[in-house]
């Protein structure tokens, strides 16, 4: 890990300590992903079998989980796993459950009301990845808010492994939340797939969830094509930003920056903080424990890209977290709360020694798939609202129009819009006509 002194360096210095690693949409990379989606839309299914053969080394008849399959998976699965993934889903609904929108009726003005009621998106496609190993715990993250949401059909894909199944704790978990069709499908190919659909696969009308490379270019291209469809959010790698002083124990900052180095080659993790001293044992301690590691090549990879910043106080490590917009951020501070109400750009906050990031990965109630590469500035992480359309209804009765009705016809008349004023005008005249 790179150690910086944030106040030795100048604009261009602090904005290269904070640069994230590249990500990768090369010219190849797009024409491959442009090639893929193409032969789904051209041969659907055809091309699907073909693809899962030469990617996942599968040959498939049928492209759906069967019930037998999903009986299968469960009979499977390890007792303990199993009441885990549903402990989990349990704190999750519980939470998501309280954080969901809710309609809203408001008289603006006397005869004149504005509500907001709420639908549920109809069809929605989930991708949970299975490369590096399989995310049962996204399974649960997407379906749970899904079916609180009430989106009428909820569809999820999978990669399929070699033996032609795919992940007993995936499908279980898909399961257990309401997750209505499961496909064996993973890459690009999946996403293709949901986004236009074909004769196995139905069309969705919004995509979530993260993957490789790969996956990430497919959700961009059907998101920028007028044909496509929606997706939740622009996505990276992995990161972590842990902020901490003098007091945080450098162990329990190692363990953290490691369960996100560990990720990916191309995660980042950092640790800002005005104490050179716990800087110091933190790396060790990192090194250390990366040993100990089976991914330890992998999280050697990711911190070769990533920063220990030293600040002058913990204000100014909070500017630096501002700037960053970390998809977690970790404060493990004497007095965490406090520096709270300083958060401004982050996808989830962890106070305190006592909240590993882990939680929030698998079962404190958040959701886990948050946006990341800086888009925290501006989106948020997955919730009910994401799987759901906020329409806006308002209804006058003519003493409202009377109240209202001038305001609009001068603010349409400065515009220059005068068939939005005479909308307006000619109900107003009708009403001083009328016996």
């Amino acid at each position: 890990m790179k150690r910086i002194d944030w106040n030795t360096l100048d604009e261009a210095g602090r904005a290269a300590a904070l640069a994230r690693p590249a990500q990768s949409r090369s010219p190849a990379l797009r024409r491959s992903v442009e090639a893929i989606i193409a032969e789904v839309r051209a041969r659907g299914d055809v091309a699907l079998r073909e693809l899962t053969a030469r990617y996942d080394g599968a040959t498939l008849k049928a492209l759906n989980v069967t019930e037998e399959e999903f009986d299968a998976a469960e009979a499977r699965l390890a007792p303990d796993l199993k009441a885990a993934v549903r402990e989990a889903a349990e704190r999750i609904e519980r939470f998501h459950r309280a954080a969901a929108p809710v309609a809203v009726s408001v008289d603006t003005a006397p005869g004149v009301r504005v509500e907001r009621v709420l639908r549920p998106i109809h069809r929605v496609g989930l991708y949970v990845p299975a490369g590096g190993a399989p995310l049962p715990s996204t399974a649960i993250m997407l379906g749970v808010p899904a079916s609180i949401a009430g989106c009428q059909e909820v569809v999820l894909c999978t990669p399929v492994q070699a033996n032609g199944r795919c992940d007993d704790a995936v499908l279980f978990a898909a399961r257990a939340t309401g997750v209505h069709t499961v496909f064996k499908l993973g890459g690009a190919q999946a996403i293709a797939a949901m986004a236009y659909g074909t004769a196995s696969i139905p069309r969705c009308d919004k995509l979530f969830g993260p993957g490789n490379a790969w996956v990430t270019e497919a959700k961009l291209q059907v998101s920028g094509d007028p044909d496509g469809t929606a997706i939740d959010m622009p996505a990276g790698p992995s990161e972590v930003l842990v902020i901490a002083d003098a007091a945080a124990n450098p162990r329990f900052i190692a363990a953290d920056l490691l369960s996100q180095a560990e990720h990916g080659p191309d995660s980042q993790v950092l640790l800002v903080s005005p104490s050179a001293a716990l800087i110091d044992q933190v790396a060790l301690d990192v090194e250390r424990q990366r040993l100990e590691l089976p991914r330890a090549e992998v999280a050697a990879s990711a911190l070769a890209e990533s920063r220990l910043v030293l600040v002058k106080d913990l204000d100014q490590a909070l500017a630096v977290s501002n700037r960053y917009a970390p998809e977690h951020l970790i404060i493990q501070t004497a007095r965490p709360r406090d520096l709270l109400d300083g958060v401004e750009s982050a996808g989830s906050v962890f106070l305190g020694e006592w909240t590993p990031e882990s939680l929030g990965d698998y079962c404190s109630g958040s959701n886990h798939v948050l946006p990341t590469y800086g888009y925290a500035r501006s989106y948020s992480g997955v919730s009910v609202a994401s799987f759901q359309k906020q329409v806006t209804v308002q209804e006058a009765t003519a003493d409202g129009l009377r109240a209202i009705g001038p305001c609009a016809a001068t603010l349409a008349a400065a515009e220059q819009l005068d068939a939005h004023r005479r909308a307006v005008t000619l109900r107003l005249e009708s009403m001083e006509d009328a016996p």
